[in-house]
């Protein structure tokens, strides 16, 4: 998104306040300052403009798919924040990254009735309220760089350093990324879904994602006991995303079509098939049936199906529920994607799998091309999955056809998890894999968009342990320097200055630009954070 340009800004208020402030004292280079650092007006500008950079995105990878994008799941303002910095850091640039906010999350961590599973229990406000609050962390980013960018230019003492400090600050690049936001089943019916996806973009989100689950029977997409909803139900949720985007004026907005259908072998619907080869026929075709006989006679109350010339009756479970064939999940998923891509309007797709295999991946998108051949996924590289062990055994699997290594070379099962197979040849190939894993799934299975759905809760969990071990064990304050303060100095971290990452030095341009010399600052020589080398 574009913005107007330090001189272009200083012309307009200087237009207005020749003297160089206001009747009030105000200077015309603060009024600048502050409305280059509030780089959005509003977060439903936020929603338009990554909108547009997704399409872009969108369309760089149809060139190229070597220009796929990533992002990681962050349960707080902060995480999202440290995670485009970081970036930042290391490319120059955020561009091809973005935030996944993970409904497992906001379940578990982010909701008022406590940590709860992925089933949609939660208050759906929550989803809305965390979307607002990484915006207003990365907006806060922006606003904390820029204004070190403008210290440096009133520090400027030739023209050159002047016309270099404004060449930094027009060429800044903000720190708002797009958000993919998980919208679940959508939290009840059509409608409901449609009322909550207006109030999530106006929070921010330019992409939504909504899966083919019952909403009041939802689970996580690696759990059992999922169950579909007959695809025309599905196509309405879909059609009430794309109203809300359309409503607000979000017309690039991005949906995500997410189908379970791998692993979920129920139903909770038998829709009603109008004409042979509808969306409910091809839907009502998979299910579980038994021949009526004279021995297994219809009885009162049972349900009757007219298939292939013949009654039967669709198998039922206690609880109501209809099961689909064993080993039909696939071709579901095939017919789930392009129902969702032709008929509902979605722009990507979402296949939840059991395992992370690019093969098995690669052969459903195969299929799915050939009805819509620039079809796109978004891929989640879970932690659910046990990569080492899954890698280890589609490797050892592969050798073990191709000859090269023989039964008893490598165990079978979780024994390959042992740290003992970590410097041998199948542990540095599975390695390997990892490594190019995104790279292989986005050349050859049409992956657009990588995420890892829970990194931030397990790295937390991981990251509280080390220091709480050192820290309350043996070595007490040196844990913490040892394993955060000394890493956060060397490897540039801004928030080692926890004061300036919150915004005290932005507090401190305020004051000045209200008050004069009269300011009370707090970045004087007594603040700590001098101890600490600027980033």
């Amino acid at each position: 998104m574009s913005r107007k340009t330090f001189s272009e800004i200083h012309a307009e208020v200087s237009s207005r306040y020749p003297s160089g402030q206001t009747p009030g004292g105000v200077s015309v280079d603060d009024i600048v300052q502050l409305r280059l650092q509030n780089t959005y007006d509003t977060h439903l500008d936020i929603a338009r403009g990554m909108a547009g950079v997704m399409r872009a995105d969108m369309a760089a990878y149809d060139a190229d798919p070597g220009k796929f994008t990533q992002s990681l799941g962050c349960w707080s303002g902060f995480h999202a924040q440290q995670m485009i910095k970081a970036v930042k850091r290391l490319r120059g640039t955020a561009r091809g990254t973005y935030v996944y906010l993970s409904g497992w999350m906001v379940a578990g961590l982010r909701n008022r009735w406590g940590h709860l599973p992925d089933q949609s229990m939660h208050e759906k406000t929550a989803v809305a309220d965390l979307i607002q609050e990484i915006y207003v962390s990365l907006r806060q980013a922006d606003e904390v760089a820029l204004n070190d960018l403008f210290k440096a230019l009133k520090a400027a003492t030739t023209e050159a350093e002047r016309q270099q400090a404004i060449a930094a600050i027009d060429g800044f690049e903000s720190h708002v990324v797009p958000i993919i936001a998980d919208i679940d089943a959508g939290f009840g019916n059509e409608h409901a879904t449609y009322l909550l996806a207006k109030e999530l973009i106006k929070a921010g989100a330019c992409c939504l994602q909504i899966e083919n689950q019952v909403s009041d029977a939802k689970q996580c997409g690696h759990q059992d006991g999922k169950v579909t909803v007959p695809r025309e139900d599905f196509i309405e949720k879909l059609r009430a995303c794309r109203l809300a985007f359309e409503e607000l004026g979000v017309d690039d907005g991005v949906i995500v079509a997410r189908t379970d259908s791998l692993g979920a072998g129920l139903t909770q619907k038998v829709p009603v098939s109008q004409r042979p080869g509808d969306l409910a026929s091809d839907y009502i075709k998979w299910l579980k049936v038994e021949p009526i006989t004279e021995a297994n006679p219809i009885r009162e109350g049972e349900l009757a199906l007219y298939q292939n010339g013949a009654f039967v009756k669709p198998a039922r479970l206690p609880n109501g529920l209809f099961p689909f064939r064993e080993g039909t999940g696939r071709q579901r998923v095939i017919e789930d994607c392009i129902a969702s891509l032709t008929q509902g309007g979605a722009d990507l797709l979402w296949i939840e799998t059991d395992t992370p295999n690019v093969d098995e991946i690669a052969g459903m998108v195969a299929e799915i091309r050939k009805a819509v051949p620039n079809a796109k996924l978004t891929y989640n590289n879970s932690p659910s999955f046990n990569w080492t062990l899954n890698l280890r055994k589609q490797v050892r699997a592969q050798w073990l056809a191709e000859g090269s290594i023989a039964e008893a070379d490598y165990p079978d099962g979780n024994e390959l998890m042992k740290p003992d197979f970590d410097d041998t040849d199948l542990g540095r190939e599975a390695d390997a894999r990892l490594q190019r894993f995104q790279t292989d799934i986005s050349a050859r299975a049409g992956v657009f968009h990588n995420l890892i759905t829970l990194p931030t809760f397990h790295l937390t969990a991981k990251s509280v342990d080390e220091l709480s071990r050192g820290y309350f064990g043996e070595e007490k304050m040196l844990a913490y320097v040892r394993t955060v303060q000394r890493q956060e100095i060397r490897r540039g971290i801004s928030a080692v200055r926890h004061q300036h990452e919150v915004g005290s030095d932005l507090g401190d341009s305020f004051k000045e630009m209200v008050a004069g010399e009269r300011a009370l600052k707090a970045g004087g020589h007594a603040n700590t954070m001098n101890q600490f080398a600027a980033e």
